[in-house]
């Protein structure tokens, strides 16, 4: 088993976002099967190996480098084209083409169906992110009724649609780092995630969307968009309900029915059990291995398959317009 580096450019507040944590989330996991280290590229940090300091060792066919940040593959795939390497996909829509010597692991079927096609003749593996044991319903008294996140809301849930909400019921807006996510989801009887705006502007798309899944493993019921990653999980009508329903008044409308209803919610473990820990660990270790006899297999062949250019694709266009014509014109 070949030791695994989980490339980032830092690992401290500079660099903190949902990726980063998540990231950090699998090395923890991988860690409990075999060897795994951060190697930070941007920053050095005490204690962390440094990427430039990494390269100048001769002999790396006998580690794999995990990349994941998307505006930085690129770059990072330039550089270690000699290498293993794989990329950790969470998010879509970067610009950016991958070899088929790089396999791709994804944190979500959207993700994975979206590298299906930009990367055909990849390895392409589907690892949920973590849904950590801590998200758990605590069957308690909930005392707030609305709780949303500022950051990556839509102008039109902080500006139009909590204003609304505020006159009608107990809404708390978190503009800044949680320590206890897990009580905090347990204290609110709804939550607001609307993220398509944010991603839209960012021109990626949502990879996978963590928070609402904690909040629904909490007991919290979740009105929430459902671009990219999000439709993995979130079923409208069934575990959730869809955000920005057509007018403001619905929204509220809405909300405030769930607020008030007597009936809990709760999901099934079995529905979590797919993003808890055990089942994440047994996906990594299967994968893992194929990615050992694969990079054992790509030392002997190099790639031969046909790649999907621009190029290829206009051939293939021409002549399939070609083969249309002669079967109507030369029979």
């Amino acid at each position: 088993m070949r030791k695994l580096y989980f490339l980032l450019p830092g690992t401290d507040g500079k660099f903190a976002c949902g990726g980063l944590w998540a990231e950090l989330k699998a090395l923890n996991l991988v860690q409990q099967f075999c060897s795994a280290d951060v190697v930070t590229y941007r920053q050095r940090e005490k204690d962390k190996l440094f990427l430039d300091d990494l390269l100048k060792e001769k002999n790396l066919n006998d580690v794999i480098f995990v990349i994941s940040w998307g505006f930085d593959v690129a770059q990072l795939v330039a550089k270690l084209k000699q290498y293993n390497v794989v990329y950790h996909a969470h998010s879509a829509g970067y610009p950016f083409r991958l070899p088929a010597s790089i396999p791709i692991i994804t944190v979500s079927r959207y993700t994975m169906g979206y590298w299906g096609e930009k990367s055909p003749n990849s390895l392409i593996y589907y690892l949920p992110n973590q849904i950590s044991d801590e998200f758990q319903n605590l069957e308690q008294e909930r005392d707030i009724d609305v709780l949303v996140q500022a950051r990556k809301s839509s102008e039109y849930l902080m500006r139009e649609l909590i204003p609304a909400l505020q006159k009608r019921c107990k809404v708390l807006v978190v503009d800044s780092y949680i320590e206890d996510l897990p009580g905090l989801f347990n204290r609110a009887k709804v939550y607001l995630y609307d993220s398509a705006e944010y991603w839209a502007q960012q021109r990626v798309s949502e990879g996978f969307g963590l928070q609402p899944m904690e909040a629904l493993a909490c007991g919290c019921q979740v009105f929430s968009s459902v671009n990219g990653g999000l439709a993995d999980y979130l079923d409208p009508g069934f575990n959730c309900y869809k955000i920005a329903g057509y007018s403001q008044e619905y929204d509220v409308q809405r909300v405030l029915k769930v607020i008030d209803s007597s009936v809990a919610f709760s999901l099934s473990e079995g529905f979590l059990a797919e993003y808890r820990t055990e089942n994440i660990i047994k996906r990594f270790q299967v994968i893992l291995d194929e990615l050992n006899e694969f990079f054992d297999h790509k030392i002997q062949q190099p790639s031969n398959i046909k790649s999907l250019t621009k190029i290829r694709m206009a051939k293939l266009l021409a002549q399939r317009i070609y083969g249309k014509l002669r079967k109507k014109y030369f029979k």
